[in-house]
């Protein structure tokens, strides 16, 4: 009887329902990045201020630094933004995903 009142807790909150959706992998609700009008960026030095910066701009959720010959995965999430460098560690092209 005392193994069952030590496990009733534990098996009434496993019966506990949530209404929120759960994440789902690469989408954050709300934050959708647009490129759009990110232009002046280009030529800038990658300092975590430029990063800040262009996160703002972009509603983006998630930045990507992508150096010259760093290898980038192909999946897409709409809440990242992707910042290319030249060698010089200067932003090179902006996009989403």
């Amino acid at each position: 009887m005392r193994k069952l009142l030590l496990l009733a807790p534990a098996l009434l909150a496993a019966c506990v329902t949530t209404s929120e959706q759960p994440p789902v992998h690469g989408l954050v609700p709300g934050q959708v990045c647009d490129a759009t009008g990110t232009e002046h960026f280009i030529g800038q030095d990658a300092t975590s201020d430029t990063g800040v910066a262009i996160m703002r701009a972009t509603h983006s959720r998630v930045l990507r630094w992508a150096p010259p010959g760093t290898m980038l995965t192909m999946d897409y999430s709409p809440s990242r933004v992707t910042v290319r460098l030249g060698p010089d560690r200067k932003v090179t092209a902006i996009n989403c995903g």
